[in-house]
């Protein structure tokens, strides 16, 4: 037992009637990497939230180094040796990278009540260039940074201090490869130093080749803890949804034509410092993707396309010459948009499920501008229920909801709208192998109806799986075009990426 350095024993949580994590024990060891990995809404990150202070345990208890954990924030918890990552922003707005860094451990900077900001920011410079993040500042607002580079700077929030555990949840989904690779080097280093990390991913593939053993759960039940060597991708499908699921999941139709039906037109788009000079045509029916490296500048065309850029050049326009130029003028001729970051920029989390769905179609839903309850009600439950959010109710919070479930609000928004037009940036970020099968079959559902989606996505498998044309974007540019083929490989893409 000497080994063991943490344990969890019968340990659940219950948010009203929805039963998050349901007696879960398990034990990890010094210099181990646990991989924690299961359905959307099976109880991952309630788990760790209640590990981390987030969230307080209904019954049961951690013990850490022989001793209980009682703790009732992360800031107790980090004090205690425990840290997290986790999956959506974690960084405070208004504030400097340095204050994010050492919120609340500012204590350190501080004599005599006075503050030292200088030293403070100094500090954070140096372990920013001890983790190889040159370009981030301490000094500078937390806002003017991608979400990417704020996912950075949360890295070194949760580790400058050498926690005992580390958790990392789905955080390697905001990182581009070189971000990924900085974090596998740390996880490896916090191993070689016998620390803990507990890490949550939903790409199997990730999960098995970084981790040393990992657990299963499914509807907030353990189901299995299994040697990451001794399994394969469709072994941890099984053991996650408890049944044979089908690993292809993408379209199978090829040589299909597209319309030559034009429903929007984009030229000379360009956001200064993000993109310049995109020019391309979305056709009736046709699910045109966007490839590329994270910082290629796509995620930003995305939010440009749908009017959200303040200082964009260029056109953007409808096939009858309406100019879509800000939010209300996309969402007034049936354009939707999804962002890659999803609780700040696609839902109102603290607001309900009923609110979220409602919202961009309360111009439809209102009566010589009387909004009905029931009519409401009605039109949120139908959507909710078309795309099977997992939900206590319409009324609960989005807030309380797993990140696929989430995501299916997003969709179900949008769906209520009945946009012609989709522009979707990163739909399937930190989604579970069927919640993704979900969204890809409905995709081409919305493809088949005569819908045009516009699909943002780092993951070059869904781009070749899912789209009728892919346009590359390399520094800011179009560096290529490719054509829907069952002949394509990853190489076709990276040729043009790097």
């Amino acid at each position: 037992m000497d080994d063991i350095i943490l344990q969890a024993e019968n340990v659940s949580k219950s948010f009203g009637i929805t039963k998050a994590v349901q007696k879960v024990s398990m034990s990890f060891k010094k210099g181990e990497i646990r991989g924690l990995i299961g359905e959307n809404g099976s109880g991952k990150s309630t788990f760790v939230s209640m590990l981390c202070g987030i969230h307080t345990i209904d019954e049961g208890r951690f013990i850490l180094n022989g001793e209980e954990l009682r703790i009732n924030s992360q800031v107790e918890a980090n004090r205690k040796g425990i840290s997290i990552i986790v999956q959506e922003m974690g960084t405070l707005p208004g504030l400097t990278v340095a204050e994010n860094i050492f919120f609340g451990n500012e204590d350190k900077f501080i004599k005599y009540g006075i503050k030292n900001t200088a030293a403070m920011n100094q500090e954070a410079d140096r372990l920013l260039e001890k983790y190889g993040f040159h370009h981030i500042s301490g000094d500078s607002m937390i806002d003017h940074y991608t979400f990417e580079d704020r996912k950075l700077v949360e890295i070194v929030r949760a580790t400058y201090f050498e926690p005992l555990i580390l958790v990392i949840d789905e955080t390697t989904t905001a990182l581009s490869q070189n971000g990924r690779e900085a974090l596998y080097k740390l996880m490896k280093r916090f191993r070689e130093e016998g620390r803990t990390v507990i890490f949550i991913s939903h790409d199997l593939s990730e999960v098995i080749e970084h981790t040393d053993t990992i657990s299963v759960l499914r509807d907030g039940e353990l189901i299995d803890t299994v040697e990451s060597g001794q399994v394969t991708e469709d072994d941890l499908k099984r053991l996650m949804v408890g049944r044979e699921l089908k690993s292809h999941y993408y379209r199978t139709d090829y040589g299909e034509p597209v319309s030559d039906q034009v429903v929007l037109n984009v030229e000379g788009l360009t956001v200064p410092g993000e993109f310049e000079d995109i020019s391309f045509k979305l056709h009736k029916g046709e699910i045109l993707g966007f490839g590329g490296l994270s910082d290629c500048g796509m995620h930003e065309l995305g939010k440009a396309i749908f009017g959200a850029s303040d200082n964009r050049s260029g056109s953007v326009t409808l096939a009858d010459g309406t100019p879509i130029n800000s939010i209300p003028d996309a969402i007034k001729n049936n354009m939707a948009y999804t962002s890659k970051d999803r609780d700040n920029e696609s839902v109102i989390v603290y607001e309900t499920i009923r609110s979220n769905i409602c919202l961009p179609s309360i111009d439809n839903l209102a009566e010589r501008g009387i909004l009905h309850k029931k009519k409401l009600d009605q039109f949120a439950q139908e959507f909710a229920d078309m795309i099977q959010v997992k939900m206590t109710g319409i009324n609960q919070f989005v807030s309380a909801l797993s990140g696929g479930n989430k995501q299916k609000v997003v969709l179900a928004r949008w769906l209520g709208k009945d946009s012609d037009i989709i522009v979707l940036d990163s739909p399937t970020r930190g989604i579970d192998v069927k919640v993704k099968a979900d969204i890809y079959a409905l995709m081409y559902e919305l493809k088949k109806k005569g819908k045009s989606i516009i699909m943002i996505s780092e993951e070059i498998q869904e781009l070749m799986g899912m789209c009728d044309r892919i346009l590359i974007m390399k520094d800011g540019r179009i560096n290529g075009e490719i054509l829907r083929s069952p002949a394509l490989s990853e190489e076709d893409f990276i040729a043009k990426m790097v």
